[in-house]
């Protein structure tokens, strides 16, 4: 029995010696806190309200009749910039899009300088040619893509493009 009393004792006092340097622990600790907040900021509401800051959630969910009125960065819309809309000339569209096939004579199309392999074609007539332009066109002669491969362009341009092109096929 004397072996298991003096068990007791020595894991009471283990026990008793652990508490006491925990207890020691916490209040340095708070010592240490304590004196950190008052070096840094200087008064405890300014730490308190600093830390509450930043602990705020970053960012909030209004609901529908939530007042929008909050204290953060406002987003204003800005108005959109309006389209550029100045469309180009037939000659601007020629040596932008059509010169690099009606040039060159690539895919079969007629050289702009060739008025006799023009002449069927115009005597098709403007129209025709217009669609072609516009839908493409697939003959024995080769291919023309779909606005000359450049959808961008308007179909009013198209009509200048090919206005051009038969005013100097003409003048030749």
């Amino acid at each position: 029995m004397k072996r298991d009393q003096k068990f007791f004792d020595v894991y009471s006092l283990v026990i008793g010696v652990l508490a006491a340097v925990t207890l020691g622990f916490f209040v340095l600790a708070m010592e240490i806190g304590s004196l950190t907040e008052s070096i840094f900021t200087g008064s405890s509401e300014e730490y308190l309200a600093t830390v509450s800051e930043r602990l705020e959630p970053f960012g909030a969910v209004y609901m529908p009749g939530d007042d929008l009125t909050a204290a953060g960065p406002q987003v204003n819309e800005s108005a959109a910039p309006e389209p550029v809309t100045a469309a180009m000339t037939g000659p601007q569209v020629y040596n932008e899009a059509c010169i690099a096939c009606h040039g060159n004579g690539i895919g079969g199309a007629p050289l702009l300088t060739d008025a006799a392999n023009w002449e069927p074609r115009i005597e098709q007539g403007e129209d025709i040619l217009r669609q072609h332009a516009i839908e493409g066109f697939s003959g024995s002669a080769g291919y023309m893509p779909p606005k000359g491969g450049r959808l961008d362009l308007s179909d009013e341009e198209v009509y200048r493009a090919i206005e051009y092109m038969i005013s100097e096929v003409e003048g030749q």
